[in-house]
């Protein structure tokens, strides 16, 4: 058995988004080999209604799965093919867009004004770009939890792991996607595939992803005036932990504990070309997908709901 190093660790950037909302963005809408087949990956935690509200209006999708999950507040979500829902706290969802969508999410937040939640994009293969479109809402009651004799618990959203199925399946890019707390001063080592792109994301503690024999993780505070290079041995919030090959990952969870998404999957290695919420293989077909977005062609199909 062998322990993933670390390749990178980085710090979610904040941004805006929709019609303003503000959040952080992990990695996306760049070069994405290093995350294959995944694209995009936000951090939508807010306690200001006043910054996500006007939410993520009517906009395209053609071509990737994007996959929300939950934390606190709701998710109001519709789209062109007549789907309406909400999503609510611990609930997933996972969309296919296939041959493309009109989609708008809106974010509502609890009691107390807070919503958190993140968006994960996945890329399509070029077979199944053009595929129906799909949805699978996914409650948090039908989420396998797995609870440790040491205390971790893990929720298997999609894939499988420690005997545990998630609900959502017939997912192209066949992915594991965990959401894993392990207490203070806890060590674990969890499994991966060799063959997967992995990546973990800290959203509460902090913890160490790498082995005793292996050198720190290196931090790179991206924005800063000489883009400074720092090196820290300890992820904390809104971390991005880049994994190397291997097919184990290992944590120590520092004094509170550390709780974090463990997400990996098989790579497509296909050409991407990118325009805003459509990826595609090539320039040609972005152009035919705006095309038809002008023309009013841009609706295929109508998916059923599962």
């Amino acid at each position: 058995m062998s322990i993933r190093p670390v390749k990178s660790v980085s710090l979610a950037q904040p941004t805006r988004e929709g019609a303003g909302v503000s959040l952080h963005r992990a990695f996306g809408f760049g070069k994405t080999d290093e995350f294959d087949p995944f694209l995009l990956f936000d951090d939508f935690r807010n306690d200001k209604p006043a910054d996500y509200l006007a939410g993520f209006p009517w906009h395209p999708h053609r071509g990737i799965e994007t996959i929300t999950y939950v934390l606190s507040g709701n998710v109001e979500h519709g789209d062109s093919l007549g789907n309406r829902g909400t999503l609510g706290a611990g609930d997933v969802q996972w969309m296919t867009a296939g041959s493309g969508i009109m989609h708008q999410e809106m974010p509502r937040g609890d009691e107390a004004g807070r919503m958190h939640g993140f968006q994960l994009w996945a890329n399509l293969p070029s077979s199944l770009k053009m595929t129906a479109p799909r949805y699978q809402d996914v409650p948090a009651a039908e989420i396998a939890e797995i609870v440790e004799d040491d205390g971790t618990r893990i929720r298997v959203v999609v894939g499988e792991a420690f005997g545990k199925r998630g609900p959502v399946d017939g997912i192209a890019a066949d992915p594991v996607y965990l959401d894993i707390s392990v207490p203070p001063g806890k060590r674990k080592v969890l499994p991966v595939e060799t063959s997967r792109h992995a990546f973990a994301y800290v959203f509460a503690g902090s913890g160490t992803f790498r082995d005793a024999s292996q050198p720190f993780g290196v931090l790179t505070e991206r924005g800063t005036p000489d883009n400074e290079v720092l090196v820290r041995e300890t992820a904390g919030n809104r971390s991005l932990v880049l994994f190397d090959s291997g097919d184990e990952v290992t944590v120590q969870a520092g004094e509170e504990g550390v709780r974090f998404l463990l997400i990996s999957g098989q790579p497509l290695r296909e050409p991407v070309a990118w325009y805003g919420p459509i990826v595609m293989n090539t320039r040609d077909e972005l152009q035919t997908a705006v095309n038809e977005l002008r023309a009013g062609t841009f609706i295929k199909q109508r998916g059923p709901r599962v």
